[in-house]
């Protein structure tokens, strides 16, 4: 069974499948290195998600509220008051 990894950078996922074929690339983390690798073995499986799905974003950037909202109800966060 491979682990999903949803990503919102086309170009991201196509380095990561065809490596070889961006030449102009001038320097690339260890870390990718190694994700290539398991994307290479079948460990790790990358598919697109669309930037305004990703919910990662709600964590890791400053967002509106609108989309705060919208993320929170993907990711099925509740309130302590709606618990009753």
């Amino acid at each position: 069974n491979s682990v999903i990894l949803k990503v919102d950078n086309l170009s991201a996922i196509n380095l990561a499948k065809n490596p070889i074929a961006h030449g102009r690339r001038k320097h690339i983390e260890m870390r990718f290195h190694y994700l290539i690798e398991q994307v290479n073995n079948g460990t790790l499986k990358l598919e697109h998600c669309r930037t305004e799905l990703q919910v990662a974003d709600l964590l890791t950037k400053a967002v509106t509220m609108e989309t705060f909202v919208r993320l929170k109800n993907l990711m099925c966060v509740k309130s302590l008051d709606n618990m009753n």
